[in-house]
């Protein structure tokens, strides 16, 4: 479904289904163009978050990006795998690891739909990813900014920079139209 867009630079993000990157490596963008890569990122996200609640998972959504590439995705899993760890960051993290043959995710920047939970949190921190951008708060379970602060808590021994509410309001209504949904059929 995504396979053919482009960055903001007119490249093509990288099908992440195929094996290997499909044409050129997008540039890494400079200060001025992060928000308009934050966007691009997020949309992937996004999109995986709508195929997540098309799957009547929670839609949420993750991508790992690495010098331009897509290199991990994912939407939570959780009732397809029967698994709790099972959440989008996790399988994206997971997939970036494997793809570039190493625990640690220096250079990457993980975009994910909703404010990431404690678990998630600590995988960021264990993974050493330098920056996250994420959309929508958690009020019940975010631990980046909303009820815990872990990926700027000076005790731990990294730190990650954040940037929060790209695209919030899409990203929300996602979530709050999945729930909605699960209320009108009686389910929690």
């Amino acid at each position: 479904m995504f396979n053919n867009a482009l960055t903001p630079g007119g490249k093509p993000l990288l099908d992440i289904n195929a094996g290997g990157g499909g044409g050129g490596s997008p540039e890494t963008p400079d200060l001025e163009g992060l928000a308009e890569w934050d966007q691009t990122y997020m949309l992937r996200a996004l999109q995986l978050a709508v195929d997540a609640y098309e799957q009547d998972e929670v839609p949420v959504g993750a991508v790992v990006v690495h010098e331009g590439r897509i290199i991990g995705a994912g939407g939570n899993q959780r009732e397809a795998l029967k698994d709790p760890t099972a959440h989008a960051e996790m399988i994206a993290i997971t997939q970036a690891a494997a793809a570039l043959g190493n625990w640690r995710l220096s250079g990457c920047t993980l975009y994910v739909t909703l404010e990431p939970c404690p678990m998630c949190a600590g995988a960021i921190l264990q993974a050493r990813i330098p920056r996250v951008v994420y959309g929508a708060v958690d009020p019940k379970g975010g631990a980046v900014d909303t009820l815990y602060q872990i990926l700027s808590d000076s005790r731990l021994n990294h730190r990650s920079d954040i940037t929060s509410g790209v695209m919030a309001t899409d990203c929300a209504a996602l979530l709050t139209a999945f729930f909605r949904e699960k209320r009108q059929q009686g389910k929690k």
